[in-house]
Order: structure tokens, then C-alpha cells, then sequence
């Protein structure tokens, strides 16, 4: 059984759009102004991107977040074993 990251997801549906978009990683990490390696970290599903580091991406992908989010909550509902990281019961009552 695959297991499947949420941050793989989100990295597949950003090299997904950069790819169609024709722009090189080069290109999306100068304008979203992060190193080319971490970028290329956060494509592969190796780092987990912040929401601001995320909004830079967009921007210099000229996407929106929410569209963004959009196709990797379709990417999720492909995949039944995305690993559901525990949340603690404290934090389960703010949310």
C-alpha cells in the first residue's frame, strides 16, 4: 500500500501548473523569491510549504491559492490513503 503525503500532493499540483504555465523552476523561484533547491524540495513533496511561501509560488505562477487548492483537494479525493497527520484533542476544539 502507498501511502500518500498531503505535501506531495500540493508539490505534484505546482509542478503540474509551472510545467503547463511553460516556466522553468528557475523562473517561478526568482519571482516567488526562494532558493531554486527548496522550490524543487517543496515540488517533490520534501518540504511542506508555508501559506505565505505558497502565495509567493501563485503569484509568480499568476495562479490563485484557492485554485491551487482546488485541484489538490481533487488530487486528495483520488488518493484513499492520504496520511491524516493526528491532531490532539485540545487542538481539535479551537479548530
Amino acid at each position: 500500500m502507498t501511502v500518500v503525503l498531503m505535501r506531495e500532493m500540493v508539490g505534484e499540483t505546482l509542478r503540474a501548473l509551472r510545467v503547463s504555465s511553460g516556466k522553468t523552476l528557475r523562473e517561478v523561484s526568482a519571482q516567488a523569491r526562494v532558493s531554486l533547491g527548496y522550490l524543487s524540495e517543496v515540488e517533490r513533496g520534501h518540504k511542506e510549504a508555508s501559506s505565505e511561501l505558497l502565495n509567493a509560488i501563485c503569484g509568480a505562477l499568476d495562479v490563485e491559492l484557492s485554485h491551487v487548492l482546488t485541484l489538490t483537494s481533487e488530487r486528495a479525493r483520488a488518493h484513499e490513503n492520504v496520511t491524516h497527520l493526528p491532531v490532539r484533542a485540545d487542538r481539535a476544539a479551537v479548530a
